[in-house]
């Protein structure tokens, strides 16, 4: 039996399946964000931040002064723990397999604790998980107003350094930001997406009073080993085995 060819990358629904690939393709990540501002604004100071998925976060300015830390090393459910929703019991999403294509993307996302930890909100989440471009499955081609955004110019490049492939997407009746009030297309608008990761890269909005507003993403590192102390609020005081440790006797 001979196998399905495997899309190419410019096709649109290869596109929309690497938008919801993101929780499958990594789970720590190093970067430097920065955003876009039109030319009449103050722009704002990009920082640096490492996640480890599912909940950990360390975001610094790019002098290395800590703004933010989210854990939850030191917390805990005891047995009185009662849940007011179903999902705070779903998996997490790389406990749970979704349906891929045959290039190794995802086609259709299963129901998860999908989410990131974020900072200062607006689009960080939409950013680090771009599915709200594509929504959780495709949608039957006779159905196209349920489309959450029409997808052109689909093609590949590089940015930062790494693959990355990118479109020109426009959001439809169906859009839903992942964040509501905070969409990572507002509207017509160019979006990247890194190959490895399916990270949100860039995005510049392109018509409208938001135009020339987005970000810009360049990603440092992918599944490197981080410690336990770099997503605390404690001083990082590590022991330098390099070091002599003196070892004080009593008489």
């Amino acid at each position: 039996m001979s196998r399905s060819p495997v899309p190419a990358p410019t096709d649109p629904d290869e596109f929309a399946a690497l938008c919801r690939s993101s929780p499958w393709r990594w789970d720590t990540l190093r970067f430097v964000l920065s955003w876009l501002t039109p030319g009449d604004q103050a722009p704002r100071e990009p920082v640096r931040a490492w996640v480890r998925r599912p909940s950990e976060l360390r975001v610094e300015t790019l002098d290395g002064v800590p703004l933010y830390t989210a854990s939850t090393l030191e917390r805990s459910r005891d047995d009185f723990y009662v849940a007011s929703t179903s999902s705070s019991w779903l998996l997490a999403p790389s406990l749970v397999a979704p349906v891929f294509t045959d290039s190794g993307l995802v086609e259709r996302r299963p129901e998860a604790a999908y989410g990131d930890p974020v900072f200062g909100g607006g689009r960080w989440q939409a950013i680090l998980d771009p599915v709200e471009l594509a929504g959780s499955a495709p949608v039957p081609p006779y159905l196209p107003e349920r489309r959450p955004c029409t997808v052109e110019e689909v093609g590949v490049g590089v940015h930062h350094g790494r693959a990355v492939r990118g479109a020109v997407v426009t959001p439809g009746s169906a859009y839903a930001p992942t964040t509501p009030g905070h969409p990572l297309a507002p509207a017509r608008t160019r979006v990247l997406l890194d190959e490895r990761t399916a990270v949100c890269v860039r995005s510049e909005v392109l018509e409208g009073p938001l135009a020339g507003t987005g970000h810009d993403l360049r990603i440092e590192a992918v599944d490197d080993y981080f410690i336990d102390d770099l997503f605390t609020s404690v001083r990082l005081d590590l022991t330098d085995v390099s070091r002599h440790l003196p070892w004080p006797v009593g008489p």
